[in-house]
């Protein structure tokens, strides 16, 4: 419990079954602590801590471990211009301070540097001039990691760094368990894929597919009691470079409440579904029946 909060802070929900327990096992299938790796891809420093927190502090408290990749370096968050030739260091320490606060140690985060709003021109396995793109590190690290479940930003209609770093979760995450590029780490499988909004809505495919209201587009949600939430506000407030910002979002936070704490969504998907042959070939016979030739 390196985070001083305890599981019984928190409250799990699947909101395609309609169903609610403090069981992990709920949205997590065959969840065991000790052999549970978390891995939250962070577009920016900031983000994995708004948009994850709680499962971040519910990871913690379970005695599982928890990881944060930090896809961009901060260099585009400078809110004055004096800030612009130092914010790259100054947000590193602010938020290596913050994820401290929440129980992490500076051996579970992991920085990639890319510059902000640039990171979809860094994806893939090669880039133009025959440089490595993000796969080789992102898949590195996570093969080194071995996470058990993987918590990556949701895409949709938000800023243009998030939608590349869901692109990179959703597809390098299950080649982290293909025999392939084996010289970059031992493959291992990730079990279970959520996405984690920061003030988007996600896509409503899902919601559309399994019949829920267009706007209950989330699947599943953990709610924290409010010595939680205080602590992330706690934690969010050492980002003292963007204090103008971060009043906004602290205060936007009050939207969440609900009777008994918070509220934080997650979009739970799979991101390799195969094809399913069955309700084709049923139609096609049926078709044929019917048909005179």
């Amino acid at each position: 419990m390196r985070s001083g909060i305890s599981t019984s802070n928190f409250s799990f929900y699947d909101l395609n079954r309609k169903v609610k327990s403090r069981d992990p096992n709920l949205i997590f299938e065959g969840w065991q602590p000790e052999n549970e790796r978390i891995a939250i891809l962070s577009p920016h420093d900031d983000d994995a801590l708004l948009g994850a927190g709680y499962l971040l502090l519910y990871t913690l408290a379970a005695g599982a471990q928890a990881y944060v990749l930090i896809f961009c370096n901060g260099c585009g968050g400078y809110s004055r211009p004096d800030q612009k030739d130092k914010i790259v260091e100054i947000r590193k320490a602010e938020s290596l301070n913050a994820y401290k606060k929440l129980g992490l140690k500076e051996a579970d985060i992991t920085r990639f540097d890319y510059p902000d709003f640039s990171l979809r021109g860094f994806i893939g396995l090669f880039l133009p001039k025959n440089e490595k793109g993000t796969a080789f590190r992102t898949i590195h690290a996570l093969r080194k990691i071995k996470p058990t479940r993987m918590i990556i930003p949701n895409e949709y209609r938000e800023h243009l760094d998030h939608e590349a770093a869901s692109c990179i979760g959703a597809y390098d995450g299950p080649q982290v368990g293909d025999r392939v590029l084996v010289d970059i780490g031992e493959p291992f499988r990730i079990k279970t894929y959520f996405k984690y909004s920061i003030w988007g809505d996600f896509s409503p495919e899902d919601s559309l597919v399994n019949n829920r209201p267009v706007d209950l587009r989330g699947n599943i949600a953990i709610v924290a009691d409010k010595e939680v939430e205080k602590k992330i506000q706690v934690s969010v407030m050492e980002f003292k470079s963007q204090q103008e910002i971060i009043r906004g979002l602290v205060k936007e936070r009050e939207e969440r409440r609900v009777k008994g704490g918070y509220i934080e969504l997650y979009l739970k998907f799979d991101p390799r579904p195969r094809l399913i042959y069955e309700p084709y070939k049923k139609v096609i016979e049926e078709i044929d029946k019917s048909s005179k030739f």
